[in-house]
């Protein structure tokens, strides 16, 4: 078996580059503690099928339990922690990996990712292949309005570039007024907020620089008082040099966080929408064990 280590949230493990004898030989170990919780990408009932026999083609005699409706991942999550199963891998994207997290937080078992989704950011941050608790990323302001406004069928037809023209949509709006809150920290200013627990952010862009998965701090990137228009501007200068200097951006470490605002400010999870302003962020540190590929030498 891969070499378990701990993470402030979340676990990981991904089998879907190896053939089955391949990955029994790996695991080296009893089968039965395993499931999988799959959240096929359409509803309709010949791809429902479809999604089922790619997973147990990947697993072998492993249980696959596959979702009926929006949330359930994280009911059978917790269904199957009171069943004894030791590890509970989700097959799906960042949104069914914070489902299954949730359903799985507070007890012994370790989170797994079988990555089926648009991104699968946390997977990319622990070097897995690509095919209410967060495990990788949270956005205040403009990234989560996106996610609110992205359609299902908009998003399974375009993948990640949805997320873009939704963004290109609401640029032209007007910002929400953000109140940023930190330990030993002064009250700030904000239009825009993201909170990461690992350095990627959408897709393979390392956009937290200082950010480590298991260093139990929060990395926050707080865009001050500017337009939609110049925080897409900033959002590819962030990304694409090696350090934050720009005095219209501040970044910061932290172990607890509040964001509040006078107005109705969506906030996304892991690429899920969870709901509206006042939120607070803690980190839990080492809450679940993760399985992950050892580290290159």
């Amino acid at each position: 078996m891969p070499p378990e280590r701990l993470l402030p949230a979340g676990a990981i493990f991904a089998p879907s580059d190896v053939t089955q004898p391949q990955f029994e030989a790996k695991t080296k170990g009893p089968v039965t503690d395993i499931v999988i919780i799959l959240n096929p990408s359409a509803g309709n009932r010949e791809t429902v099928r479809d999604w089922q026999e790619r997973v147990e083609s990947i697993v072998g005699r492993w249980p696959v339990r596959i979702t009926s409706h929006a949330g359930e991942a994280e009911a059978l999550a917790r269904r199957a922690v009171e069943e004894g199963f030791g590890r509970v891998v989700a097959a799906g994207g960042d949104g069914t990996v914070n489902h299954v997290a949730n359903g799985i937080a507070g007890s012994n078992a370790a989170l797994g990712i079988l990555p089926m989704g648009t991104v699968n950011v946390f997977a990319m941050e622990l070097g897995l292949p690509a095919n209410d608790l967060f495990v990788q990323l949270g956005g205040i302001g403009l990234d989560a309005q996106a996610v609110k406004e992205t359609t299902l069928a908009f998003k399974r037809s375009l993948g990640p570039l949805s997320y873009l023209i939704s963004a290109a949509h609401i640029a032209a709006r007007q910002p929400p007024q953000l109140l940023i809150e930190s330990e030993d920290a002064p009250v700030r200013e904000g239009s825009f907020v993201l909170v990461g627990n690992g350095r990627l952010y959408g897709g393979p862009f390392p956009f937290f620089k200082q950010a480590v998965v298991d260093d139990g701090l929060l990395d926050v990137v707080v865009f001050k008082r500017l337009g939609f228009l110049e925080i897409i501007k900033y959002l590819h200068d962030v990304v694409f040099s090696s350090d934050i200097r720009v005095p219209e951006i501040e970044y910061f470490q932290t172990r607890q966080l509040r964001v509040s605002s006078e107005q109705d400010v969506p906030v996304e999870l892991d690429g899920e929408l969870a709901g509206n302003c006042p939120v607070d962020f803690q980190m839990h540190e080492k809450a679940l064990p993760v399985l992950s590929p050892a580290a290159s030498p």
